[in-house]
């Protein structure tokens, strides 16, 4: 009985575990906000950011939290104590799967600059440090574009508008995606060459202020205008043309098109001074004619058509007599 109490002592020993000092509580201080941005659009402040999912120990954040996004004059150079004892509070923020948005008034900072920053108050009543800080200078409201028009053109899209302004953004929707920027351009008109006929499309234009700094304000949007471009284009008329007698055909020959949804030529024929006739569809810029009789002059003419079945004018006539 001695010796089986030692031995069942070190298998206790074994099994227990290291005990060592006990572990700090967590802080729980929510993270900092990082992706602060602001922009003026019209007369509003646009504000966004993602909200903290995480503690600064990488603790998922217990709900509910607050959004502490404040509002003051910037200085130069900026302060973040003056800024925060005059910086005021700002609601009415719309959060949507973690995504923060403001839209503040910003007629009071109207020829001033305007500095953001955000901080985040967990359910504990911690806050997080304060988030990067955003300046802006803000002007009045950049002229929105009126009477914007779209027009099919052999070039692409062409879109006019009236503004006030020396930079515009072009935005454009196909079909019923989602709006995109497309160009920016110093005024209109601007032709948007990369659309594809039978497609739909929807635009918006904005006016644009340069503030430097890689730092703009932009208009609020124009009314959506829609198109649907449509081929009415035609091919050139084919250059090049060259008539000549062959023993028993009239060799006929011109330069290949190069329109890009080329899909053949449409050779005509006038015998004896008589009306000019369709006499063959063709793929290639070649055609020996021998349905004709000795002792006559013809005279020959070309078109191009593409695959919407626009024809191009008539190509220079050719004169054979064919002996």
């Amino acid at each position: 009985m001695r010796r089986i109490l030692p031995a069942l002592a070190a298998l206790a020993a074994v099994g227990c575990g290291y005990v060592g000092e006990p572990l700090a509580p967590l802080a729980n201080i929510p993270g900092r906000v990082t992706d602060l941005t602001a922009t003026q659009r019209g007369a509003r402040l646009i504000v966004q950011f993602t909200v903290p999912p995480l503690t600064t120990e990488g603790i998922a954040i217990k709900e509910p939290l607050q959004l502490d996004l404040r509002a003051g004059l910037g200085g130069e150079p900026f302060q973040q104590e003056n800024w925060a004892a005059g910086a005021r509070k700002v609601t009415a923020a719309s959060v949507e799967n973690g995504k923060a948005r403001y839209e503040i008034p910003a007629a009071e900072w109207t020829g001033r600059e305007v500095a953001l920053g955000v901080r985040v108050t967990g359910s504990n009543s911690k806050q997080s440090a304060w988030s990067n800080f955003v300046v802006i200078p803000v002007v009045a409201p950049p002229d929105t574009p009126t009477g914007v028009s779209a027009e099919n053109s052999i070039d692409g899209v062409r879109l006019t508008w009236r503004a006030s302004g020396s930079a515009f953004r072009v935005f454009r929707r196909a079909g019923d995606g989602a709006y995109a920027p497309v160009g920016d351009t110093p005024q209109p008109p601007w032709t948007d060459s990369t659309t594809q006929f039978g497609q739909r499309y929807s635009y918006q234009v904005q006016t644009i202020v340069k503030l430097g700094e890689n730092r703009e304000a932009q208009s609020e949007l124009s009314a959506e205008i829609g198109i649907t471009p449509q081929d009415t284009f035609p091919p050139a008329a084919p250059a090049g043309f060259h008539a000549a007698e062959a023993p028993n055909s009239i060799e006929l020959s011109w330069d290949r098109n190069t329109e890009p949804d080329l899909a053949g030529y449409r050779v005509y024929r006038a015998a004896a001074g008589g009306p000019s006739q369709k006499i063959a569809d063709v793929d290639i810029p070649t055609y020996s004619d021998r349905n004709i009789e000795h002792g006559k002059t013809y005279r020959y003419e070309v078109t191009a058509i593409d695959r919407s079945g626009n024809e191009s004018p008539h190509s220079a006539a050719a004169e054979v007599a064919f002996q």
